[in-house]
């Protein structure tokens, strides 16, 4: 919420690039910020739709670009009508997966600067969860990526880790580090 500026810190500030937030002009500085949610919604409509949802002029070219990076490409051309396939109202006729895999096709559309995956795994099981980190590592490239994760194999190969209590900032490091440290992080990734 802080990093989409819902919200204005009470305290410091959220800098990106060195530049406060409260500094930049709000509507140009969201356009650069795409989020995959913990639970997407999607509309009754085709999965082009769905995917350029939001986004003006969107190209076939770029929905193509999205869908392959997020992994969902090949199955939309196993549909009858492709992209203009309905997929009901919250994206009934998907699976768990899927309709992960075109929500994050709709965070990357627009090439967003910041990517925000927000807890993008957890209501999925372990193979297809295994399918749509490949798809978020695919969209996390070349972007700066915050993963907010309870399951630590999303964030394993993360640049660094930032273990939070209570809002606080526990423990920071590189998986390594922290399985090294044998602190919370430790804990967590070992059940000990």
């Amino acid at each position: 919420d802080l990093v989409m500026r819902f919200y204005d810190p009470q305290g410091g500030a959220v800098k990106v690039d060195g530049i406060d937030l409260r500094d930049l002009e709000l509507k140009s500085y969201r356009r650069q910020i795409g989020v995959v949610p913990q639970d997407p919604v999607l509309m009754k409509g085709t999965l082009a739709y769905n995917i350029g949802y939001g986004c003006r002029g969107m190209t076939k070219a770029s929905l193509e670009r999205a869908a392959k990076m997020a992994g969902i490409y090949d199955f939309i051309m196993t549909l009858p009508r492709g992209f203009d396939t309905e997929v009901g109202e919250r994206g009934v006729t998907l699976s768990g997966g899927q309709r992960q895999r075109v929500a994050i096709a709709r965070a990357v559309v627009r090439d967003p600067r910041i990517l925000i995956m927000d807890e993008a795994t957890s209501s999925l099981d372990a193979l297809v969860e295994q399918q749509v980190q490949e798809a978020m590592h695919n969209a996390m490239e070349g972007r700066t990526s915050i993963v907010i994760a309870h399951r630590l194999s999303t964030v394993q190969n993360s640049d660094a880790i930032m273990v939070l209590d209570h809002g606080r900032i526990i423990e920071r490091g590189t998986h390594d580090d922290l399985i090294a440290q044998k602190g919370t992080y430790y804990q967590l990734y070992t059940g000990a």
